[in-house]
């Protein structure tokens, strides 16, 4: 790399930017591995830059600017991270990793033509995601299900098809806002569904709902899972049960957006401290008509909306212009058709949310003290955290790696060329190797070393 000087200038023999390389020549020589023209876009950026610095008398260093640009660039395309911070769905790294048999089915889908709207047996046309609603039905006992892109969309369109121009009664301690600054409100607005706020933040009887009804045109009555949030002390909520009851009473759907995504509270399998968070097969046996909730949360799969609920609820749902702007795509439904497949088998354990989630403490102590003897860390008990707005009550109990004094370590591992994500506590670097692959133990004590 030429750092270039800035000199007594003479406005007729000196050229203060000699020095500098030509836009294709500095292109030439950083090369990387997005495509040449972004390159260019990010040499020619640099010079300027230098040419500027030149100019008000400044060093300048071209090169080294424009590989930092394009090192920048590469970076937010999306690369593999390690994600050793201890949250298992962590809504900035994607939350959910599929399974082997989603990516599979997921890469075949989108390699090449798939029946996806064909009947092959007859030449006709079919229907979209037919199978998927077969899975949905026989996992939560529904009569129908339909997917779309994400949860948001799944209640927007349940409140545009049930909803629209009339009103929606809302407790007021289910008025969310999930990431991104995105408001209940807000997407019912968009939905066209009028906000009728019954109860307080921390009390609401299934009273204030019916006088709702009683003052509104309603089409639906809603609850929210506060999936991100939790409400405690002096509380009191109306239940499913009781709202079911309400809707069916006065001829409205009853919508309860779950969120989470979690399939089956009776599955043997699931652990104790998710016993309480409210599942779509218990949902719909407590009434409710249609139950909305996300792909890429407690389910493991890919992100989706998905809607399960009573046949006339769910072809309302289909029928509405917005479906199709909404609807998922052929690589989703391979995806997530893989991940229903596994509940049906009984094989969770392909899924790596699941395989994390369930792994207990006793399976990391060996791995962690290896990870603590090669990098001078203590293992120390704590506790690992769902993530993206799933049980966020809940705790993990897990064994941790602490590296004392080492909190400056933290932007240097998410530095290196393959990042690592792990946690800062009082100054101490924290690692929880729950949700990393055991064969990338050795990543995370190499990338430490180099980090010290």
């Amino acid at each position: 790399m030429v750092r270039i000087r800035p000199g007594k200038l003479d406005p007729v023999t000196d050229n203060p930017y000699r020095g500098l390389p030509s836009v294709d020549a500095l292109a030439d020589r950083i090369g990387g591995s997005v495509p040449r023209a972004i390159v260019v876009d990010a040499s020619r950026a640099a010079v300027e830059q230098a040419r500027s610095d030149l100019a008000k008398g400044r060093e300048a260093n071209p090169e080294a600017m424009a590989r930092q640009m394009v090192r920048a660039i590469e970076r937010s395309a999306g690369i593999p991270i390690v994600n050793a911070s201890g949250v298992l769905l962590h809504t900035n790294l994607g939350r959910a990793p599929w399974s082997t048999r989603a990516v599979e089915r997921a890469s075949a889908a989108a390699a090449g033509y798939t029946n996806l709207e064909m009947d092959v047996d007859t030449g006709e046309r079919g229907r979209r995601g037919g199978y998927l609603e077969r899975l949905l039905t026989s996992l939560t006992g529904a009569e129908a299900g339909f997917v779309v892109n994400n949860n948001a969309a799944a209640l927007l369109l349940s409140l545009a098809a049930t909803s629209a121009d009339r009103a929606v009664p809302v407790s007021r301690g289910e008025l969310i806002e999930i990431g991104g600054a995105f408001r209940l409100p807000d997407v019912m607005e968009a939905g066209r569904a009028r906000l009728v706020e019954v109860g307080t933040t921390n009390r609401t009887r299934v009273g204030d709902y019916q006088t709702a009804i009683q003052t509104h045109d309603c089409g639906a009555i809603l609850k929210v899972h506060p999936s991100n949030y939790g409400i405690e002390g002096f509380t009191q909520e109306a239940t499913p049960a009781e709202l079911a009851d309400l809707a069916a009473a006065n001829g409205l759907p009853f919508i309860y957006d779950i969120g989470s995504g979690l399939l089956d509270a009776g599955a043997s399998w699931l652990p104790t401290w998710l016993r309480d968070e409210p599942a779509a097969r218990q949902c719909l046996d407590l009434g409710a008509d249609l139950v909305t909730f996300s792909g890429d949360k407690l389910l493991g799969g890919p992100q989706a909306g998905i809607m399960v609920g009573t046949g006339e609820v769910i072809a309302s749902v289909k029928s509405h212009p917005l479906a199709r702007a909404m609807r998922a795509d052929a690589v989703t439904y391979a995806a997530l058709a893989a991940t229903l497949e596994v509940y049906l088998e009984g094989t969770v354990d392909e899924l790596p949310f699941w395989r994390y989630a369930l792994l207990g403490t006793p399976d990391l102590e060996t791995r962690c003290h290896v990870l603590a003897d090669a990098v001078g860390g203590v293992v120390e008990p704590g506790f690992s955290k769902v993530g993206a707005g799933s049980a966020p009550q809940i705790s993990i109990p897990t064994l941790l790696v602490r590296l004392e004094s080492r909190q400056s370590s933290y932007e240097c591992l998410l530095g290196l060329d393959r990042p690592i994500l792990t946690r800062r506590d009082a100054g101490d670097l924290v690692v929880d190797l729950r949700a990393v692959d055991p064969g990338d133990d050795g990543v995370v004590a190499a990338g430490i070393d180099k980090c010290r």
